[in-house]
């Protein structure tokens, strides 16, 4: 698998929780700038971590595990992808849980028997 590994995995993860979208009808990608606006500041502070500690040597992404893109900071594309795809599995599965927990309020929604 070698130069896959990193997005193979990504792509495992996203599989495993893209159809609770569809199943348990979550509408997280219906609601697609809540969900911008949620991963948004994980993408931007991690990557500046990213940037930051590859310059300063603090680590480093193997290239025979990535796909051997990389974006300004010696940053791989794969690891904005991981910054991306892992809030998406997050909040799917978070809305999820929620859709079969009846009055399972979390944010700023009002509970079903709240809302007017």
């Amino acid at each position: 698998m070698g130069r896959y590994s990193y997005v193979a995995i990504l792509a495992f993860v996203m599989v495993g929780c893209l159809w609770l979208e569809v199943a348990l009808r979550t509408r997280v990608f219906r609601r697609w700038l809540r969900l911008l606006l949620s991963i948004a500041p994980a993408v931007v502070v991690f990557f500046a971590w990213d940037v930051y500690a590859v310059a300063q040597g603090h680590w480093s992404f193997d290239p025979e595990r990535i796909l051997g893109i990389t974006l300004p900071g010696n940053v791989p594309l794969d690891e904005v992808l991981f910054f991306v795809a892992i809030p998406i599995a997050s909040i799917l599965t978070l809305e999820a849980v929620r859709s079969v927990k009846d009055r399972w309020v979390v944010g700023d929604e009002p509970s079903r028997g709240d809302e007017q």
